[in-house]
């Protein structure tokens, strides 16, 4: 059997596995305490213990501001603060079935994960990412790759599933030329709820990745992968579990449960937690991320059997951990859950694992040493708290790099004639660049996604589309009606899919329906309008590029894809010119106004 590109050796077996007739076991036995009530039957109890979008952070620890995490309400992140969470609860369980799930987002999202897939590849150096140090240590029985699992390629993610002491699964990560699973779809975990001798209990934990992998990790997995919807494939493999001797089937599937998508209806539904409870049958409990809410216990009716699935999600980062128990019974040699129900914990209510935090100390001090790198000064201090409705020069500064790249890489080319408009959006509220040295922290705190640069040609139509889209941000506010910066903006659009464009001057009125928002749009520092038929090379980033956010005519063939990070280039351009002055690039172009006038 040959493995798609990327794919490791325990993928390869995940493929055979999933084809073979005998089950797939995994986990030693572990010993669970038996009750037995006044009148009724024994029972037996599992616990399900559950994390989520943990996305790179093990220290409770913001890299961006160098100091100890804290937020408006004092949460706390990381691994180190699970594993106190973990551990406490097997120890008060005193070594019951205990098993812990992971639902995705592992990889990404901190400087820590970023150096380990950038600056000192694990791929190149055979290091061991500090993730699975992390977990392996807290002792995870499976995790579920995420969308972020796949940002850095198939060969780094296949370094990393090799460095796991436990599965990762993704049944619906499918290979583009067998049709097979690329990973591990599932496991099934033998327990003995009442110690050696006991019935063994069979739990099946099948695993769920998000089908927008293949609009916002296109470069890395388009004609090696494909994503069949998370619904369906629940559909094909619950049975299967339940036929290879599963008594309890738990999901961890990385999709929230609203039943929307950010994306256009050309994929199958991003978040469909709520669907799969509701449509296939067989199914006792969902633990899922993805969206970064808190939900501690919603039960969702399965149409078919009337059964109750109980769901639950543990917010992100690493600040909750969801922990579901259920009562079991065994009737003429079968196991029925009897009860079951699930509580949230909070990870600030404990300290850090000692254990966790000396596994990964050197590789947290290393990267604490690189984020404090001086890469330039800055004439004056630039924030970004006021740039989702005011044009600043720290955006300003996205746009300008942007720009100055594309340009650049387009001179003496069939583009090079176009004007050259860059998008970028407000990512962050509390990046800021203090006056005087800036650190690769500050910059990283800025634009703290892994986009890399692209650019396509848009018409004067086209743009103007794409503003209205981005416009539908602001909540519509009259004219007269007061305006609060807190609440100016639609709750249910992240500030990531809002965007700003450089190289154009336009109006956004905030008074006007959704659709008919940009009221001007003219040619840089003039009062002509832009043609329907002008064009334009636009500057952009892959997720926006790829589909991400639903933009609309951006998703065409690029002009421009060096494959270079715009996180690095913002570095590259700082150390170039050793000083950020807004003088240098900064000129207001956008405003937010009502019947004409400006609304700040």
């Amino acid at each position: 059997m040959t493995s798609s590109p990327g794919t490791s050796r325990r993928q390869v077996l995940a493929v055979a596995a999933a084809a073979a007739t005998a089950p797939l076991i995994a986990g030693a036995p572990a010993q669970a305490a038996q009750r037995q009530g006044p009148k009724g039957p024994k029972t037996w109890d599992l616990t399900v213990l559950g994390t989520s979008d943990t996305h790179g952070n093990v220290y409770n620890w913001d890299y961006y501001r160098d100091a100890e995490f804290d937020d408006s309400k004092h949460n706390d992140v990381g691994i180190a603060k699970l594993a106190t969470l973990v551990n406490q609860i097997r120890a008060e369980r005193r070594g019951r079935a205990t098993l812990v799930l992971d639902a995705g987002d592992t990889i990404q999202g901190t400087p820590l994960a970023t150096y380990y897939a950038k600056q000192e590849p694990i791929t190149v150096t055979g290091a061991t990412h500090p993730m699975a140090r992390a977990m392996n240590i807290l002792r995870y029985d499976a995790v579920t790759l995420g969308n972020h699992e796949f940002n850095y390629g198939l060969p780094l993610l296949a370094t990393w599933i090799d460095q796991l002491g436990f599965p990762a699964l993704a049944a619906n990560a499918v290979n583009a030329k067998t049709g097979k699973p690329a990973f591990q779809p599932y496991v099934l975990k033998r327990v003995r709820p009442g110690g050696p001798g006991s019935p063994t209990l069979t739990v099946g934990i099948l695993g769920l990745t998000n089908p927008g992998v293949a609009i916002w990790d296109k470069g890395n997995v388009e004609g090696k992968l494909v994503f069949p919807g998370m619904v369906e494939t629940a559909a094909k493999w619950v049975p299967v579990m339940r036929a290879r001797g599963a008594d309890l089937v738990i999901l961890s599937a990385h999709g929230g449960d609203s039943g929307t998508s950010s994306y256009g209806p050309e994929l199958p539904n991003e978040n469909p937690v709520n669907l799969i409870a509701q449509q296939v049958p067989g199914i006792d409990a969902i633990l899922f991320g993805h969206a970064h809410n808190e939900v501690v216990e919603k039960f969702v009716t399965n149409t078919a059997t009337g059964a109750q699935v109980l769901t639950a999600e543990p917010s992100k980062w690493g600040q909750r951990l969801t922990r579901m128990d259920f009562t079991l019974t065994r009737e003429r040699g079968r196991w029925k859950v009897v009860a079951k129900g699930a509580t949230m914990l909070n990870t600030n209510t404990v300290v850090e694992d000692p254990k966790v935090l000396a596994a990964v100390r050197g590789q947290h001090d290393k990267t604490v040493g690189y984020v404090n790198t001086v890469v330039a000064r800055s004439a004056q201090e630039l924030s970004a708290a006021e740039s989702r409705y005011r044009d600043t020069p720290i955006l300003d500064f996205i746009n300008h790099v942007q720009t100055e790249v594309v340009t650049a890489a387009l001179t003496g080319g069939p583009y090079a004639a176009l004007p050259v408009l860059s998008i970028a959006a407000p990512f962050s509220r509390t990046a800021v660049f203090p006056q005087g040295d800036v650190r690769i922290r500050d910059v990283a705190g800025l634009y703290v996604y892994d986009n890399t640069l692209e650019a396509v040609v848009l018409t004067g139509a086209e743009v103007t589309a794409y503003l209205e889209y981005s416009a539908k941000y602001f909540t519509t506010l009259p004219v007269g009606a007061p305006v609060d910066p807190a609440t100016i903006s639609d709750p249910a659009v992240p500030d990531y899919n809002y965007d700003v464009i450089s190289g154009l001057d336009y109006d956004i009125d905030v008074s006007r329906p959704v659709g008919q928002r940009i009221t001007r749009l003219v040619l840089p520092g003039t009062d002509t309008p832009v043609a329907a038929d002008a064009q334009f090379v636009v500057a952009v980033n892959n997720y926006r590029r790829s589909g991400g956010g639903n933009f609309p005519g951006i998703v065409k063939t690029q002009v421009y894809n060096a494959q270079q990070e715009i996180r690095q280039l913002l570095i590259d351009w700082a150390q170039a010119r050793g000083t950020i002055d807004p003088a240098d690039f900064f000129g207001p172009n956008w405003r937010l106004v009502r019947a004409g006038v400006p609304v700040f």
